[in-house]
């Protein structure tokens, strides 16, 4: 586990993530990661995957066009 702190970076926050976190992600400056919910409640932080970005965005386009057909289906 690794703490990091919550920082003022401009008019916003952040993080700032230690060298070994981000040599494990295989990321660097510019990088694109992803934060997803984890199955136990928590957050996972994972590099940039090209498939599940094109999946995550088809997947955006079908619940933003389908939206109303979306919801009745979630009433029953």
């Amino acid at each position: 586990m690794h703490a990091v702190k919550i920082r003022r970076i401009g008019n916003s926050l952040g993080v700032v993530l230690p060298k070994e976190i981000l040599a494990r992600l295989g990321a660097g400056e510019g990088a694109s990661v992803y934060l997803t919910d984890s199955p136990d409640g928590g957050l996972r932080l994972t590099p940039l995957n090209e498939d599940f970005a094109r999946q995550m965005e088809a997947a955006e386009t079908i619940m933003r066009r389908d939206r109303d057909a979306l919801r009745e289906l979630a009433k029953r």
